[in-house]
This record gives structure tokens, sequence and C-alpha cells, in this order.
């Protein structure tokens, strides 16, 4: 019965919120042991190809079970067939890289090693905490490992949307609130259209001083409805309102799917590959009367495992995702109506926005 109320109070939130037009599916939902935290996503959504690379990442962060039930012989052997592997791959690795990037992995793929070796160290002292912070650490080297591979070439966008803005690539913004700060990760590898929207408003100040209009408990926290009568961005060339299209990639897919949902296209056990599975995760806003109207409204998703549970929910398919608050999250879990945006700031990627195709 719990449950029932729970997946009662969530749809009646969907409703009351105007973010979704379909009918929730009653079957076919993704199932499976959800990857939570944001950084692993974000690694996971890098476009590259080195599958020694991406398992080398997956050992690593397989360890996170074992770690929160502090199993430290299971780590230990875990750490070192990861060691080993590394051991037996490097030199593949190093020759995917370019030429240029050489020296650098090198570097980089020493810092992994010595990183197992101390993770290592820290099993050995059982030290979960000094263990967390070096595992952070290390995987975060693999990810830059990843990001010398990554394919800069965005996905094909449809002609139609030539006009709009797309961002090439990543973005790091500053997202100064009432309460306090927060730092977010923006993905224009699966989500171009929707994160250079999102980083073309960001740089116009467009979001300095707006209030959040919507907060609920355990969903979302929604911003971006500017002072007037307008509920979106006013193009000042074309004096309409700029409509940036409901747009969702699919892990094996080889187009991004646009203004239309997964059930209009019958993936109704696809995870996309920026899933709204973990508390943060930015999401465009559209109307319950179309998928392509959504203009400038964003909100953070405040996951919530039974409400939400990563990889469960009804968000997932008919809201694109396009980045992730990956610091500040006490901040985040203070915000609600009576606050507001004070200025979010491109700190990093502001030259990799182009101002139409």
């Amino acid at each position: 019965m719990a449950h029932q109320r729970l997946a009662a109070l969530l749809v009646a939130l969907i409703t009351s919120l105007g973010l979704l037009v379909a009918e929730p599916a009653n079957a076919g939902l993704p199932q499976g042991n959800a990857v939570k935290d944001p950084a692993a996503i974000l690694r996971d959504a890098l476009p590259f190809e080195q599958p020694d690379l991406r398992d080398l990442q997956h050992r690593l962060e397989g360890t996170s079970d074992d770690l929160r039930a502090k199993r430290w012989s299971a780590l230990s052997r875990s750490l070192t067939k990861s060691q080993a592997f590394l051991s037996t791959r490097r030199d593949s690795i190093l020759a995917s890289m370019a030429s240029d990037d050489q020296t650098i992995a090198e570097g980089l793929l020493d810092a992994v090693d010595a990183g197992i070796t101390a993770m290592q160290t820290e099993v050995d002292q059982q030290n979960k905490t000094g263990l967390i912070q070096v595992r952070r650490k290390t995987l975060t080297t693999v990810g830059d490992l990843e990001a010398l591979l990554t394919d800069e070439t965005i996905p094909a966008i449809p002609t139609e949307f030539d006009a709009l803005p797309r961002l090439k690539g990543r973005a790091t913004v500053s997202i100064s609130t009432s309460q306090g700060e927060l730092t977010a990760v923006v993905d224009g590898y699966n989500a171009p259209l929707t994160a250079g929207a999102f980083i073309d408003l960001s740089l116009k100040g467009f979001y300095d001083g707006l209030p959040f209009i919507r907060a609920e408990d355990f969903y979302i926290l929604q911003t971006g409805d500017p002072k007037g009568p307008e509920i979106g961005y006013i193009d000042p060339k074309t004096k309409q309102e700029r409509h940036v299209p409901l747009e969702i990639r699919v892990p094996g897919e080889a187009e991004t799917i646009y203004n239309e949902t997964f059930e209009d296209v019958g993936l109704y056990k696809a995870t996309p590959t920026l899933p709204f599975a973990t508390l943060g995760t930015l999401g465009w806003a559209h109307s319950d009367q179309s998928l392509g109207d959504g203009s400038s409204q964003f909100f953070m998703f405040l996951y919530e495992a039974e409400l939400t549970p990563a990889g469960l929910n009804l968000v997932d398919g008919r809201n694109a995702a396009f980045g992730y608050v990956v610091d500040g999250f006490d901040v985040l879990e203070e915000l609600g109506v009576d606050d507001r945006v004070v200025s979010i700031k491109v700190i990093d990627g502001a030259d990799r926005l182009q101002p139409h195709a």
C-alpha cells in the first residue's frame, strides 16, 4: 500500500506540474542497478571508443557496493585485479591516443596506477574515508584520460533547428542562489541544443535574479520564467519566443530523438544517455501542450529513492536532461519558492558555444 500511495503522489505531481504530456506507462520501465553518481554518469556519457579504458573505469566504480558494506577482502581482490588489468592493457590504451597526447596519457596512466596502489593502502588500513577520497581522485584521472579520446563531433542535428545555438562539448557553470553556490556540468555531447540554449541564456545574464517558481518535495525545483507576461526567452531578432525541441539521446542509437517521447518511438525499456538518476539532474521544462515549446525554464531534479528511483521514474524519456549538479548539494536541498537565482556564470566551456549551425 505504501508503494501505491507513493506512486499516486508522483503521478499527481507530474500532472500538476505540466512537465509531461504522456500518460504514465504501467509496465516496461527500465530495470537494473542504475548509476546514481553524477560524476560516473558524466564519465559514461563521454563519446569515445576504447573498451579497455571503459572497462577499467567500471572496475573501479564497481567497488562502491563493497565499499559501502566495508567488505575489505573483496575490495582488496578487486583492486588487485584492476591493477593487473591496467598493467596488461596499458599499451593498448596508449596506442589509442593521438600522438600529441601520448606523453600526457602516460602521466595520467601512471597517476591511475599510483591511485590504485593508494586505494589498496587505505583498504589495508580499513580506512573508508581515505579510500573514498583516493577513489574519487583516481576516477577523476580516469575521466581525464577518457576526455583525451572523446570525439568532439556532436551528433547530427536536423536542419530545421539550424537557427538554434548549440554547445559542442561540455561547460561548467556556477549557479549562485540566495542559499549559496552550486556547480554544474552541462553536456553538449548528448544534448547540444538544450545545453546550448542554457549556456547562451546564462551568458546573456537571462537567469540573474529570477525566482524559483516551483518547488515540489522529492521532485523538482524550477526557474527560468522571465519577468513580465512572457514565459520564455524572446529572441530580439525575430521578436518571437525561442523554442528548443525535446532532445534525448539513447546509448546505441545512431540518431538523437527529437520531439518524441520514449513511448512515441517504442523504447519502453530504454535508459537515456543522460538519465534523471541523481539529485541535481538538470532538466528542460516544456508545457503539457507541446514537447517542443521549451524555451528558457529549467528544473533541478530532486531525486528521492522511494518516489523517483533511478531507472524507474516517469521523467526519463519525457523530458530532456542536459547536465548535473556536481557540487553544492547541501545548498540545493535548502532551496524553495522563497529563493532565487542570483546569477549563473559560465566558468569553463563558453568558447564551445556555437550561435547557430
